[in-house]
């Protein structure tokens, strides 16, 4: 019998914020200065939900409502591994307004709609899968299908 042993596993919140046919779109300050939505991986003692806001907050400056999920990916990696990365759809709460300086987290943030996408240059064709699916009406889950382990039914 061999010994079993967790698998460590990095955990990252991934938020599209939508606002009528408009979704918030981050300039990275990593990456490459490249173009995507506001993401970013948990914090020792914070919850995906926690990171979710935190991540919207500090590279858009918006405050968000979660309203629900839209996947989750897990992906076992070569070294043994892993990788779980939680989408969530959001709202802007009211007065909230999107971040124009640059500063550590970002350079900062825009409204932009699907077709606005083409004049950008995007991390990754999944920005641009992803605002297709939520405007064409991709299934959105309710939060309470993710929750704390204990949590009564």
């Amino acid at each position: 019998m061999s010994d079993r042993h967790p698998t460590p596993t990095w955990y990252f919140a991934m938020v599209i914020v939508r606002l009528g046919d408009r979704f918030a779109l981050v300039h990275e300050r990593k990456h490459g200065q490249l173009w995507y939505f506001p993401a970013g991986r948990v914090e020792i003692g914070e919850t995906i939900r926690e990171a979710a806001m935190r991540e919207t907050r500090e590279e858009t400056g918006l405050d968000v409502e979660l309203t629900g999920l839209l996947r989750v990916e897990h992906s076992p990696q070569h070294d043994g591994s892993a990788r779980c990365r939680v989408f969530f759809l959001a709202r802007p709460l009211d007065g909230s307004s999107l971040k124009q300086e640059a500063d550590e987290h970002s350079l900062g943030a825009r409204w932009v709609t699907v077709e606005d996408l083409d004049q950008l240059e995007l991390r990754g064709d999944e920005v641009r899968e992803c605002f297709r699916a939520v405007r064409d009406g991709a299934p959105v889950a309710p939060l309470s299908m993710l929750t704390l382990e204990g949590h009564p039914w």
